[in-house]
């Protein structure tokens, strides 16, 4: 049995990836990860694998995609394939620093503030006005709270540069994006897969950065079909 760790992003809990638990095929267990208690993504990554025994198949949204590459460039033994779902995987970039402070601030201020302006932007604009889904992810980044989201961010910020180690990276790996992603674009996904040694992208129309919770039943599919085609080199 091998372990599929669901991996949230920033202010996010195991609503992200709930479509793929539910749809998990056989031979593959899956387990949410915690990734609210630590400030840096190397400590997230450390801490996960030292939490879950045994091969891993690392699934992350986001933050979480950091984490998994990280994981997989601490423990390449143990981690047999990655998929990283809206993610990035540059430093910080000039500018960025004050502008994740001012986030920071405003959640200590007012986390329902936050949300309403955080959370517009990270979605398919055809989706901005469905009220359910906006409720759901209001509700998630709220239950997460402004020492959480500080903690995150402050990992976020000084993040290791992924793409100096990518190409040690030997499993394979599923990318999957939004075609209406603005924040981790089609491009962005393109880039990393070029410094992978074995990579496939797909890109979902009809999906912000929210992939996951924006269009699960695609998002699972793609992750289970995937899971499947590569089960036997998983397990070798």
């Amino acid at each position: 049995m091998i372990t599929l760790l669901l991996i949230p992003g920033l202010v996010s809990d195991q609503r992200v990836w709930r479509s793929v638990a539910v749809a998990a095929p056989d031979g593959f267990a899956p387990r949410d990860a915690d990734v609210t208690r630590d400030v840096s993504i190397p400590r997230m990554a450390e801490r996960l694998l030292g939490e879950v025994d045994g091969p891993l198949i690392v699934v992350g949204h986001s933050m979480g995609g950091r984490v998994a590459m990280e994981m997989a460039h601490q423990a390449p033994e143990r981690v047999r394939g990655l998929v990283l779902a809206n993610t990035g995987h540059g430093p910080k970039k000039p500018g960025e620093e004050p502008k994740r402070q001012a986030k920071v601030d405003l959640g200590h201020e007012d986390m329902s503030r936050l949300a309403a302006e955080w959370l517009p932007p990270m979605l398919d604009p055809a989706r901005v006005g469905d009220t359910d889904l906006v409720a759901d992810l209001t509700e998630m980044v709220l239950a997460a709270g402004p020492d959480v989201h500080e903690r995150q961010i402050r990992a976020l910020v000084d993040r290791p540069d992924a793409s100096s180690y990518l190409p040690s990276i030997a499993c394979p790996v599923l990318l999957l994006t939004g075609a209406q992603d603005g924040w981790s674009p089609e491009q962005q996904h393109r880039e990393i897969a070029e410094l992978l040694a074995d990579a496939e992208l797909q890109v979902i129309d009809g999906a912000g950065h929210f992939l996951p919770v924006e269009r699960p039943q695609e998002t699972a599919a793609a992750i289970t079909d995937w899971l499947v085609r590569n089960k036997d080199r998983f397990d070798a």
